[in-house]
């Protein structure tokens, strides 16, 4: 059993019998009508349902463009996650009622930002909660590859270990490899402290360059060009968000600048590479390897790249540990209680920030 902290998800001050109208302090407020679109930890549900008028997903499965269109119409509050599409079309069809989506997840990039605001609706998100958990899968990634953890398991699971060899499965070593991070935002920094404490050489290349103290903490060096780095890097790791700049930033021409001894991971957003070109030269040795635990088109990965022994393959792990998903859920809850008090949600996404 998982024991979960008593400061999780308590919210003592926020109990439905001490939410009272504005001027009436002894009526009690209408809860505010909100629509989940995914099934989340069972604290988070419950405490939802505690405080508002909640209405929850009976099984694990997307909603489908109709059933969101219904939401949109009836509900105060949307609770979507990540594989939920929010565009403009389906905004368009959203009731007057609808002031506030209230996104499970950091990355807003399936929400049409611009739209909504135009519309009267907040955005939040839950950001900063995820940061350790993703940077340890990065890290996990980049053991996995250079140390062909994977294929170890394969030949243990098949019965086929003859037993030890000099020659059998060398991977490489970390330390002293040149590690390539592209976007040092705080994922990005995390996976530098861990590269650092493994003896890694950090790079990174970013939209702006960071502060001195902040270099100098992960002895990192700072390339302004993408190309430069890339060409130069043992391991490159991807941690830039997706936005319209980002969209194919590993396009077929920079990877093939890529060391054909290097290996790439990505936790970020699968859209970042072109997952066609990476598995054409993962196919013909171009690049040595992959660790992925995004893609390009969600479900639907390039069939060729489950065929490979030198690409390691994660069904979109990066944030999940129960910590986190329980702390993105403490997130949502704080940002509809604060809109429902006639404040700000703490976590407003603006489309400046994107």
């Amino acid at each position: 059993m998982v024991l979960v902290p008593a400061r999780v998800l308590r919210h003592d001050a926020m109990r439905p019998e001490r939410l009272q109208s504005r001027g009436r302090a002894a009526v009690a407020r209408e809860r505010l009508s909100v629509v989940v679109t995914r099934r989340l930890p069972e604290p988070v549900e419950t405490r939802l349902s505690e405080l508002f008028d909640v209405r929850l997903r009976e099984d694990d499965t997307p909603m489908s463009r109709a059933e969101l269109a219904t939401a949109l119409k009836d509900a105060d509050v949307l609770v979507p996650t990540v594989t939920d599409t929010i565009d403009a079309a389906l905004l368009g069809q959203a009731g007057d009622r609808l002031k506030l989506i209230a996104n499970y997840g950091a990355g807003v990039d399936h929400i049409d930002v611009a739209t909504a605001r135009q519309r009267g609706i907040l955005v939040s998100n839950t950001p900063g909660v995820l940061t350790d958990d993703t940077a340890d899968m990065a890290m996990a990634l980049i053991m996995a590859v250079v140390r062909r953890i994977p294929e170890g398991l394969a030949v243990m699971q098949k019965g086929d270990w003859q037993g030890w060899s000099p020659t059998a499965l060398l991977g490489g070593r970390l330390a002293g490899r040149r590690l390539g991070i592209l976007g040092m935002g705080s994922i990005g920094q995390a996976v530098a402290k861990r590269a650092a404490a493994f003896g890694m050489q950090v790079h990174y290349h970013n939209r702006r360059r960071l502060r001195p103290e902040i270099e100098q903490r992960f002895e990192a060096t700072y390339w302004e060009s993408l190309d430069q780095m890339v060409a130069r890097m043992d391991v490159l790791s991807i941690n830039c968000p997706s936005t319209p700049s980002t969209f194919h930033l590993m396009n077929a021409r920079r990877l093939k600048l890529m060391k054909p001894d290097a290996v790439i991971v990505n936790t970020s957003r699968g859209e970042v590479i072109d997952e066609h070109a990476l598995t054409r030269m993962l196919r013909s040795s171009e690049i040595a390897g992959a660790g992925l635990d995004v893609y390009e088109h969600g479900t639907d990965i390039n069939p060729r790249l489950r065929e490979l022994e030198n690409v390691v393959l994660l069904p979109h792990m990066g944030s999940a540990t129960l910590e986190g998903r329980l702390e993105m859920g403490e997130k949502v809850l704080l940002n509809i209680k604060t809109f429902e008090d006639g404040h700000r949600p703490p976590d407003q996404v603006v489309p400046s920030m994107l």
